[in-house]
């Protein structure tokens, strides 16, 4: 990940730090951003994290649901702003200066998609293997957990991985290019 990129996360994680906790990739590892929801930490492949940006108002789309914080204009590109506590269901909390959006690379039906998750703080940066992660536990059919990658344990806390491709892949998600057609008319 560049320094532009971490350049903007504010009071959350300085780039100087996530940098260092990058260190050497090796082969046999994969590495996670991880970050702060609800006093709980979760992770994304790092190869996934386009940018990470301080909270700024995005533009509602209509009809929405609640979760889809709206749009923000990304150097060009229409970029929609998920709420992951909403997303899961989580208590809503006022955004505060550590409050970033992770933009993520996202692969969807319809393609690869940029798109924008509104999350507590960032945390860190992991280099796990395959042997820390677990898989997570049978829920039943009552719980979808089709968007967790794995559990891992890290330094005696335990790290939700989650899928992201599945997690956003989401039939209520804004049209990007009927967005662009209405900005460019």
């Amino acid at each position: 990940m560049s320094e532009q990129a971490l350049s903007n996360t504010g009071n959350a994680a300085s780039a100087e730090d996530m940098e260092n906790s990058l260190g050497s990739h090796d082969a046999a590892t994969d590495q996670f951003l991880t970050f702060i929801m609800a006093n709980e930490e979760y992770g994304v492949d790092i190869l996934s994290v386009q940018e990470i940006r301080g909270w700024e108002a995005a533009t509602p789309i209509p009809n929405s649901p609640d979760f889809v914080k709206g749009v923000i204009n990304l150097r060009g590109t229409i970029v929609p702003i998920i709420d992951l506590r909403l997303r899961f269901g989580l208590e809503q909390v006022e955004y505060s200066p550590v409050t970033v959006v992770i933009v993520l690379k996202v692969t969807t039906d319809k393609g690869n998609k940029v798109i924008g998750i509104v999350v507590d703080a960032v945390s860190d940066v992991y280099s796990l293997t395959a042997d820390d992660m677990r898989h997570p536990p049978e829920m039943g059919d009552q719980v979808n957990t089709t968007f967790i990658k794995g559990l891992a344990d890290v330094q005696g806390k335990m790290v939700i991985l989650l899928n992201i491709d599945e997690l956003l892949n989401l039939k209520e998600m804004p049209d990007v290019d009927a967005i662009k057609n209405m900005i460019h008319d």
